[in-house]
């Protein structure tokens, strides 16, 4: 016998015959990763962009190799896209597939990484080169589209809290994170972006920012550093990541106000890329050690076939 699942929104608690395909279904409220197709170049710290079905994942490294190649989900493999200007690790993105955004990340070794204020916008085909950054960083997180980007937090000399707006051409001061940090992950819109996790001074806090200004949201379950996220401001979805306790598989959703359990990754793992919602997140790369594994994430009503 052979089970197989898939999201529903219909029947749920019920049973019920299949007359077309002579199989019994059922359906329950649940939240689980599925394995994807793998990337085509293993990697960490890397970013991502674009939804489950059209993502897109992009920088990185494999260890000691900056690199600056594309790769296109179809919701089920990848296949190459055009090459970043400039081959970098500890990026952000931001957008979707066909209008990618590329933010800062770092250039150099382990101990002598030179942080980056480059931003690259991509059409689906190729990186053309956007206004830089004011504040060079690496280890940020992004939000938003190509054209109404967010930027907050990361590394240059030490963690820093600025946020910054782009508007396609260029980017402009936002309002201070409360909390200085690197290694956090970002979701939502630039008039209503999510910062959660990271580095410095805690991992657990999250904040909310409403175009303007930040204010505190609730804490993660899980501390955490160099985690990745998805979703909306309302919606979130945080997983993966680093503790004092290791390299982490758990998964959490966030519902405007406060975060609840989710169902954990296959493959613990930090450094990796996101992308998509809270209900239909993508999990790509990572390091534990460099991995190419992909999961797909389904939050909801289940349907399950006998």
């Amino acid at each position: 016998m052979k089970l197989t699942c898939t999201s529903d929104t219909t029947n749920f608690g019920s049973w019920w015959y299949n007359s077309t395909t002579n199989r019994l279904q059922y359906s329950y409220f649940g939240n689980a990763w599925s394995t994807g197709g793998a990337l085509i170049t293993a990697r960490t710290s890397l970013a991502g962009a674009g939804t489950q079905n059209e993502g897109l994942a992009f920088g990185g490294e494999s260890t000691p190799t900056l690199l600056s190649c594309t790769e296109e989900y179809n919701g089920t493999s990848w296949t190459a896209g055009g090459a970043l200007i400039t081959a970098r690790k500890g990026l952000a993105g931001a957008g979707t597939q066909n209008l990618g955004l590329a933010i800062g990340g770092a250039c150099g070794g382990r101990f002598g990484a030179t942080a980056l204020s480059c931003t690259e916008e991509y059409d689906g085909s190729t990186w053309t080169a956007g206004g830089a950054l004011s504040t060079a960083r690496f280890s940020l997180a992004g939000a938003g589209t190509q054209n109404v980007g967010l930027a907050f937090g990361g590394y240059g000399k030490y963690a820093v809290s600025c946020t910054e707006e782009y508007n396609g051409a260029s980017w402009s001061t936002g309002g201070a994170l409360i909390n200085a940090r690197c290694s956090l992950a970002g979701a939502g819109t630039q008039n209503a972006g999510l910062a959660f996790g990271g580095y410095q001074p805690t991992g657990s806090c999250t904040e909310k920012y409403d175009g303007t200004s930040w204010t505190a949201g609730g804490a993660l379950i899980n501390a955490r550093c160099s985690l990745a996220g998805a979703g909306t401001q309302n919606a979130g979805l945080a997983f993966g990541g680093f503790s004092p306790a290791g390299v982490l598989s758990c998964t959490e959703e966030y519902n405007g106000t406060s975060w609840s359990a989710g169902g954990a990754l296959i493959n613990a793992r930090d450094g990796l890329g996101g992308a998509g919602t809270q209900n239909a997140g993508l999990a790509f790369g990572g390091n534990n050690p460099s991995v190419s594994c992909t999961e797909e994430y389904s939050s909801g009503n289940q349907t399950c076939t006998l």
